[in-house]
C-alpha cells in the first residue's frame, strides 16, 4: 500500500476516534428527529437542535416539541450498555462488561434546559413542560425514576400519553416563532458552551463544598433516607435538590 494512501486511512481512523462520540450522538438525535416527523402537525410543533442563551448560561437542546398538550423537552443520549440510576442521583452509571463509566444524570441534565426555557418564555408562565429522555435500543436502562426514560421505539407513544389540553393554537404558534427567534444555533460556539458546562460544574462544586444548595444557595444539611444518605436543601419542600452521598 502506497505510504499516501496508509496515512490517509490512518487520518481517518484518528478523526472517527477524536469524534466518535459527537458522530454517535447526532446519529441518535437524527434518528429521535425522523421519528418527531410523523407526530400530527395539526397538533405539534417540533423544533430540533435548539440552543438558547438565558444570563451568563448557554443551553443546547436536543428536540422540542410544542403541542396541544404542553411543550415537550427531549434529551437524547446514544450510549451503549446497562444504565443505571435513580431519579435524583448526581450521576448515573453506565456499564459495559466490567467497566464502569458515569454520566451527569440526564435528567437533571434536562432540568437545566426546561429552566432556560421558562426563563426564555418568561411570557408564558403557565406552560406545562413535560421532559422526556430517550436512550437508543444499544442501551439497557435499568433506572428508578418517575420522568419518563423511554427507549427510541417508545417516544411516540410516550408523547402521545399526555392528553390535557393546555394550549390553543395561537399560544402553539406563538412559543413556536419565540423560541425559533431565540434560537442561536447557527452563531453556536461549541467550544464556549463546553466552557460554559465547566464553569458551572466548578461553580456548583464550590457550592457544595461550602456546604449550600447549588440550585437556591440555601444551606445543606444531612438528611437519612429509607435506602440512603443524602445531603438535602433546607428550603425543602419549596426547592427538592438533593445530592447522593457516595
Amino acid at each position: 500500500m502506497p505510504i499516501v494512501l496508509l496515512l490517509f486511512f490512518i487520518s481517518l481512523i484518528v478523526l472517527f476516534k477524536l469524534y466518535q462520540a459527537d458522530l454517535k450522538g447526532a446519529i441518535g438525535e437524527q434518528n429521535v428527529s425522523l421519528r418527531l416527523r410523523s407526530l400530527d402537525k395539526s397538533k405539534y410543533k417540533v423544533i430540533n437542535n435548539v440552543v438558547l442563551q438565558a444570563g451568563e448560561y448557554t443551553s443546547q437542546i436536543d428536540h422540542i416539541v410544542i403541542s396541544d398538550y404542553g411543550v415537550f423537552v427531549i434529551e437524547t443520549k446514544n450510549y451503549k450498555g446497562w444504565i443505571l440510576g435513580h431519579e435524583q442521583s448526581e450521576y448515573w452509571t453506565q456499564v459495559i462488561f466490567k467497566r464502569k463509566e458515569k454520566l451527569y444524570n440526564p435528567i437533571r441534565q434536562n432540568l437545566g434546559h426546561i429552566s432556560t426555557l421558562k426563563k426564555c418564555l418568561a411570557a408564558y408562565p403557565t406552560i406545562p413542560y413535560h421532559s422526556i429522555i430517550v436512550f437508543s435500543s444499544r442501551a439497557t436502562i435499568k433506572v428508578t425514576t418517575t420522568t419518563d426514560v423511554v427507549y427510541t421505539s417508545q417516544l411516540l407513544r410516550t408523547i402521545k400519553q399526555y392528553t390535557n389540553f393546555n394550549l390553543t393554537e395561537q399560544e402553539k404558534e406563538n412559543i413556536f416563532e419565540a423560541i425559533k427567534a431565540m434560537n442561536s444555533i447557527a452563531t453556536y460556539d461549541k467550544k464556549k458552551h463546553v466552557q460554559s458546562i465547566q464553569q458551572r460544574i466548578e461553580k456548583r462544586k464550590n457550592a457544595i463544598r461550602d456546604h449550600k444548595c447549588p440550585q437556591c444557595g440555601s444551606d445543606l444539611i444531612l438528611r437519612k433516607g429509607k435506602f440512603s444518605t443524602f445531603l438535602g436543601c433546607t428550603h425543602y419542600p419549596k426547592c427538592t435538590h438533593t445530592i447522593q452521598l457516595q
